[in-house]
């Protein structure tokens, strides 16, 4: 039986600080579009204010899992704290929601009762969050592409801008031809933005919950690749579960002679895992092959 722990901490750069600076900067932006959000009269400005809350959210989340994946285990938590961050995840679904469907139960009421939008505000303050998610977002250009974390991290931010963009134009717009109904008519938009990822966070953090395979993992491509590696004639009982948002354990059991003559063959197995599939926590027992296709515990 073959154990394999990677944590892939060495080596790696400490995002603390720009974790740190984006989420000071997107809560400013939050308070600030929320505070002249009401004094504008804008739904579409709360809206993005209740997005980029989302984002600072997310941001914590991300931060979280950083820090969390390099705790050490203890007696009774052998695999740490790293499953805290499913539940936030969890969590942050259910709080975007709340927020989101408040914001456009406002903007429906909005359509039969019109307020005059002060347009130039709502097209300043969008601005200002166009600076401050694109800001917060260059710190993770560079290892958007080494982890899946930061990279997600990187598109949120840019995501985020783009929606205070679409405020800017819709506050231009506004203040040129005077329809305060777009006012509304935006913070829907960006409110069933929201609702589609929200959504979509929330059921992974249920399927996360309840030890699914990973979204980003094709069970049936691991399996079709440890039933081809040399010698193996079967695979069964393979599990594969999340630790926490962004780590992967699997456990399987291999049906082959026992591998006396190459001792690093179980080491090849969990470095082949990791590298194909990012499955950093591998287990893997080997059953003899004159055992059948199912052991005995099977």
């Amino acid at each position: 039986m073959g154990h394999d722990h990677d944590h892939d901490h060495a080596g790696h750069p400490d995002y603390g600080r720009a974790f740190l600076i984006a989420t000071a900067l997107n809560v400013s932006f939050v308070v600030l579009g929320a505070v002249y959000g009401i004094v504008a009269h804008s739904m579409a400005l709360l809206a993005d204010a209740a997005h980029n809350l989302g984002d600072v959210l997310g941001l914590l989340l991300a931060w979280g899992a950083s820090v969390l994946s390099k705790r050490t285990a203890t007696r009774h938590r052998t695999y740490g704290l790293r499953r805290s961050s499913i539940l936030a995840a969890f969590l942050n679904s259910f709080l975007l929601l709340f927020a989101t469907g408040g914001v456009a139960w406002e903007a429906v009421r909005r359509f039969g009762e019109p307020v005059p939008v002060a347009s130039k505000t709502v097209m300043a303050i969008a601005a200002i969050g166009i600076v401050v998610n694109l800001g917060s977002s260059l710190p993770f250009l560079a290892g958007r592409k080494r982890d899946i974390n930061i990279g997600g991290t990187f598109l949120h931010l840019i995501g985020d801008a783009a929606f205070s963009f679409a405020v800017v134009l819709a506050g231009a717009v506004m203040y040129v031809t005077g329809w305060s109904w777009l006012d509304p008519a935006m913070s829907l938009v960006l409110a069933a933005a929201i609702l589609i990822g929200t959504w979509t966070l929330l059921r992974s953090s249920i399927n996360l919950i309840l030890d699914a395979v990973p979204d980003e993992i094709d069970p049936d491509a691991v399996r079709t690749y440890l039933a081809c590696l040399p010698g193996v004639s079967g695979v069964h009982h393979l599990h594969i579960w999340p630790l926490s948002t962004t780590e992967t354990a699997l456990t399987a059991h291999l049906v082959m002679p026992v591998p006396s003559e190459k001792t690093d063959f179980l080491a090849e197995i969990a470095e082949g895992l990791r590298h194909e599939f990012r499955i950093g926590h591998s287990t893997i027992q080997v059953d003899p092959a004159d055992a059948g296709e199912e052991c005995a515990e099977c």
